[in-house]
């Protein structure tokens, strides 16, 4: 059944690109559909598209601003589809492109590695993706769409993507409760009740991703969590938003004990994610996809 799904969304285009197949398993959390993709031009890419019932125009919209945030730890929005009528003007079809890397989504990342990730994996997570919104807040933004699923592991640290940053009182005014395919467990509860979207409600967000990253559960219990991350993710977990820290701040709790090294030692990546990566590089390599209607011969793929 799998087989057969690959198979036809690889006969698919959307823009530019033909789908080659999902990042994503099925019954995943992700605020957003990503593929695999390649280029007409040849260029192979992250291709991301509004879920069902999610509004197009605004997607396009938020994916338009994801392309102002930039950061070392950030997955770039390099292309998105062009101005789209709101919703109910007819069919539309929205979507934006990252270039490709081999990336695996953090719930992946536990499934193929058995388990929970090693308290220093979360704490490195932690450093570089609190830095990341520390950036993303000090540009006026809340990035509103924090998750398990939206943190990509690649060999060289996480990525954070499904980019819909948002103005942090919204470009609109308009709250951003409910978004579609936004785990509950990292909802913050301000959001929940039908706030918009602001700066603490990312780092309760990120303290879920932790606890996710280290238990499996974005609402573990307290006891779940190992010592050492115990209080700062409970701190992140505060359902008053003023008592939780800040993004800059919990990047100084998390950050190395030595200054100046990086939170991400050499091989801190559990193998078997490891080998994740590099199977998912080398099927990439080795597929070819299906001819389109009208086509008459299969296209190489080549990454």
């Amino acid at each position: 059944m799998e087989q057969a799904r690959t198979q036809r969304e690889s006969a698919r285009e959307i823009g530019p690109y033909r789908l080659i197949t999902r990042l994503d398993p099925p019954g995943s959390t992700a605020p957003c559909r990503r593929f695999v993709a390649r280029g007409r031009d040849g260029r192979t890419v992250l291709l991301s598209t509004p879920l069902p019932g999610a509004d197009p125009a605004r997607f396009a919209a938020e994916a338009e601003a994801g392309r102002h945030v930039a950061g070392p730890w950030i997955a770039p929005v390099a292309e998105v589809s062009g101005p789209l009528p709101r919703a109910g003007a007819g069919p539309t079809l929205a979507w934006y492109a990252t270039p490709y890397l081999p990336v695996l989504p953090l719930p992946v990342a536990l499934s193929v590695h058995g388990g929970p990730l090693p308290e220093g994996v979360v704490r490195g997570l932690g450093c570089v993706l609190a830095e990341t919104l520390a950036g993303v807040h000090a540009g006026g933004l809340a990035h509103a769409g924090v998750s398990p699923a939206a943190v990509l592991i690649a060999a060289g640290g996480p990525l954070l993507g499904c980019f819909g940053a948002v103005r942090a009182a919204g470009p609109d005014g308009e709250p951003r409760a409910g978004r579609p395919g936004i785990d509950p467990g990292a909802l913050a509860p301000e959001q929940a009740a039908g706030g918009r979207p602001r700066p603490p409600g990312d780092v309760f967000a990120l303290g879920a991703v932790l606890a996710y990253a280290a238990t499996g559960h974005t609402v573990p219990e307290r006891d779940e969590l190992p010592p050492g991350l115990r209080p700062v993710v409970a701190a992140c977990l505060a359902r008053d938003p003023a008592e939780r820290p800040t993004a800059a701040a919990l990047a100084a709790a998390f950050a190395p004990p030595v200054p100046g090294t990086s939170p991400l030692a050499p091989g801190w990546l559990p193998g078997r994610v490891v080998a994740a990566l590099a199977r998912q590089s080398a099927e990439l390599l080795a597929a070819e996809l299906p001819p389109l209607p009208g086509q008459a011969a299969t296209v190489p793929v080549h990454a």
